[in-house]
């Protein structure tokens, strides 16, 4: 069995800031981590090595520091690491990264795809479903629990107000959330011998794709302005009964033609 896990390098949210007058992300000295739902991604693949043998791929589409995560993946178990990098993917929106990244994917033997739901610096939840259909292979998002029989997956699909299960074949894309497994730490022994790992670095021309769906010339999406929650004003405490409390509540949800 062939795995090939797509991770992100992403940086920490709770250290972004934005310029306030460019609108954008301010990411000189900010740490970079992986992004949280491609650990579980990363975590699910790995127990099924364990459990089948299987031989796991790490790919991820950055600048050449993104090494760093993948060399992470690696140290928790990962066989190997493929770094897509190059100045021609930069810019790019959604479309353009799943489509690198699926071409990135059809030149290794895979049976299972696994993704993350989503990045937390952009939260569209697209590229994984993307990958799949640039592939042309069946896909599951928001995956919490995964049985193998073969090429037979059973997989149960988290919704908003239960679950559902469902029966595919492989080769499958499947999107993993945080409730699917707790990720590990990096192995000790692991950590001594990463760096004496190759990583192949993988450029647009290694890929074979076409430049005009790649970078800026390949993303229709342009992000006008990113800008942080504005903090809510200080609320105000009424000290009186329920009765009276409820009443004012109303009166200055009608004053602001709430109700």
């Amino acid at each position: 069995m062939n795995i090939v896990v797509c991770l992100k390098q992403v940086p920490d949210t709770t250290e972004v800031r934005i310029d306030p007058k460019t609108g954008t992300l301010i990411r000189e000295g900010v740490p970079s981590i992986i992004n949280p739902d491609d650990k579980n991604a990363l975590e699910e693949a790995l127990v099924l090595k364990e459990k089948y043998g299987a031989h796991v791929t790490v790919i991820s589409m950055g600048p050449p520091q993104a090494e760093k995560a993948l060399r992470e993946a690696l140290a928790m178990g990962a066989d190997e690491a493929i770094l897509v990098s190059d100045r021609a993917f930069a810019g790019a929106d959604t479309l353009a990264t799943s489509y690198a990244l699926a071409s990135t994917i059809k030149k290794l033997n895979y049976d299972i795809i696994f993704a993350g739901r989503q990045a937390i610096d952009g939260d569209t939840a697209q590229v994984g479903p993307e990958i799949a259909e640039h592939l042309g292979i069946p896909q599951v998002t928001y995956v919490e629990n995964v049985e193998i029989n073969g090429k037979d997956l059973k997989v149960r699909r988290a919704l908003e107000d239960g679950y559902e299960i469902i029966k595919v074949k492989a080769p499958v894309l499947l999107t993993a959330i945080k409730e699917l497994n707790e990720p590990r730490y990096m192995n000790i022994k692991n950590i001594f011998e990463i760096f004496s790992k190759e990583i192949k670095v993988w450029s647009a021309d290694d890929i074979d794709v076409d430049r005009d769906k790649i970078g800026l010339n390949g993303s229709p999406t342009k992000v006008k302005k990113s800008m942080t929650k504005e903090a809510k004003g200080q609320g105000e405490v009424i000290n009186t009964t329920v009765k009276e409390a409820a009443e004012i509540a109303v009166s200055r949800l009608k004053e602001k033609h709430f109700i």
